[in-house]
């Protein structure tokens, strides 16, 4: 049979593990840069074209030997309510035909919404087969010399967990065929009710037989079915990132849990620290290894494990059995959300970066009552399975002014390294391909962007515009206001109110669960919502916040006053 893709094709990992088989064709010219980079920040000598935009929600990223990008979407899950998801396949494949650094042919793939698809996060290549993340499989797609396939998907495992706040599959495959796969947990801590404030966890946690933690399977058998069995590691919340260096070790980023303040106030009375905990992880996983969850997160003050409050912490000074828990090879701060993980080993950049880990940090939700953050692409040096230095922030600017999950222009998702060094990186809020070079001299230290500089923000609507409910004052909707910016609501909300990927908007005049009434609000946030209808993650009793029947009654006056504003 003739080579064509599939004979050129390399061992690559479901979050993008570099191309290790020469290219079949010329590598692309290096474009010029565009002056602006696409809109982010990037040290010196590094420059960013806009490989592609506008493709879907796109997750994770694979580049094939011949410099096809190809990406997952994930935008017929709950996760993105407001997006329409792609009729013609949740896959896409992205190529640059004429080498200019530019996808000039776009064509989407796979399974559609109308075959139940609701999308994905991992993909990979390996052996002539685009692997890829299905609801609760594992599915490949022969290329058969082709670039985008032309057959239905073979299954390689199925029965998958799905549902919860982290359903997501994200996977990694080696040059041996073992095929990583996350199995995202559930809940933010185990607790029988998520997100209540003071509930104690699950003992035993229910979740782990089943989720938490990475599991192994062959990417060269088809029809595997998932069971506990098959567990590698455990004790991890959600490990969106899987990469392998150049010795074939496997990293793993973990997204630290949440509501640390929210939940448990009164063991963290400095609300300026807690937001910084826990820290964000990048983990050297080990067969049979446990990184904690739930019974443990990393404070990066202490650089220790701790216990956690559902399982008998005191707000960081214990640390029971989490003296026997694997610590993380390096720790970040908290709630950027770890999306991706890219190990560099490929040449084109300098000496400083190869072998370092790329990091697309997706950004925070949860850092109130401190601004959100995270929207970046951090390096992280490393040697011999160990950190070497500290981190860097390499690209910035995604997010534009206002750093808030549901307000940022861009948010990285996905990371890869094409054959011929480039480093592309997508966004899956508009669907932007990134595509990153060097131009620089080979022996420049590794450096951190340049900070973006915005004009200044036009200065919000007086609360004094907002209407008063009936028995209410101004001042008790000003109060509320306060309380919804500065605490869950509005991390989940947006803080203008006008919704995020976490929760709906909240002023259009058309609720989802109450009657647009005082009281039916006041209601509503007493009890939470523990089943959403079209978001992902459920309400808490009181947003999962500690609120006294005054700051109630405040955030229950300001949420009516934003929902009866007029038009």
């Amino acid at each position: 049979m003739a080579l064509g893709v599939a004979g050129a094709l390399a061992v690559t990992a479901g979050v993008g593990l570099t191309v290790q088989a020469a290219p079949k064709t010329a590598p692309a010219k290096t474009a010029a840069c565009a002056g602006d980079n696409g809109g982010i920040t990037l040290p010196p000598g590094f420059c960013a074209t806009v490989f592609a935009d506008n493709v879907g929600n796109v997750r994770h990223l694979a580049v094939a030997a011949d410099g096809t990008v190809y990406g997952n979407l994930w935008n017929g899950s709950s996760y993105f309510p407001r997006d329409k998801p792609p009729a013609d396949g949740f896959l896409v494949a992205m190529q640059d035909t004429d080498r200019d650094g530019k996808a000039d042919k776009v064509t989407h793939f796979g399974q559609t919404p109308a075959e139940g698809s609701k999308g994905g996060t991992g993909i990979g290549l390996y052996k002539g087969f685009v692997y890829a993340e299905m609801n609760d499989k594992i599915v490949r797609y022969p290329l058969a010399g082709s670039v985008v396939p032309a057959d239905k998907p073979e299954v390689v495992v199925s029965g998958m967990p799905l549902g919860g706040d982290h359903p997501m599959h994200p996977f990694a495959i080696n040059a041996k065929g073992q095929l990583f796969i996350d199995m995202g947990t559930a809940t933010n801590s185990c607790q029988p009710k998520n997100r209540v404030a003071g509930i104690p966890g699950n003992q035993p946690c229910d979740e782990l037989p089943t989720r938490g933690g990475t599991w192994l399977y062959s990417a060269d058998k088809l029809d595997q079915k998932f069971s506990p069995a098959e567990r590698y590691a455990t004790g991890i919340r959600n490990g969106m990132g899987l990469a392998f260096d150049a010795s074939g070790r496997l990293f793993a980023t973990q997204h630290g849990r949440d509501q640390l303040l929210q939940n448990w106030g009164k063991l963290y009375p400095d609300a300026k620290t807690t937001t910084e905990l826990p820290s964000e992880e990048l983990m050297l996983e080990a067969k049979g290894g446990d990184y904690g969850w739930p019974f443990c997160y990393y404070d990066n003050f202490q650089k220790k494990l701790v216990l956690a409050p559902e399982y008998g912490g005191d707000g960081g000074k214990e640390v029971g059995l989490c003296a026997t828990k694997t610590p993380p090879v390096a720790a970040f701060p908290a709630h950027w959300a770890p999306n991706s993980l890219q190990i560099y080993t490929a040449k084109a950049f300098p000496t400083a970066y190869q072998g370092g880990a790329f990091i697309a940090f997706h950004g925070s939700w949860n850092r109130a009552p401190a601004a959100q953050n995270g929207f970046n692409v951090v390096f992280q040096p490393l040697k011999g399975g160990k950190a070497s230095g500290d981190y860097l922030v390499f690209a910035d600017g995604f997010a534009g002014p206002n750093k808030a999950s549901g307000k940022a222009v861009f948010r990285p998702s996905g990371l890869a390294v094409g054959p011929d060094g480039a480093l592309y990186i997508s966004d899956d809020v508009k669907g932007r391909i990134w595509r990153v070079t060097y131009q620089g001299p080979a022996g420049a230290p590794a450096a951190a962007a340049p900070a973006p500089t915005y004009a200044e923000p036009t200065a919000a609507a007086p609360v004094t515009a907002l209407p008063v409910p009936p028995g209410g004052t101004a001042e008790q909707v000003a109060k509320g206001m306060a309380l919804f910016q500065g605490g869950s609501c509005g991390a989940c909300h947006g803080t203008d109110a006008t919704g995020g990927q976490v929760g709906p908007p909240l002023n259009t005049g058309s609720p989802l669960w109450t009657d647009g009434s005082l009281a039916s609000i006041t209601d509503l946030i007493t009890k939470g919502v523990p089943a959403p209808k079209q978001y992902r993650s459920p309400m808490p009793p009181m947003g999962g916040a500690q609120l006294s029947p005054d700051d109630l009654a405040a955030v229950s006056a300001y949420v009516w006053a934003v929902g009866h504003k007029p038009k």
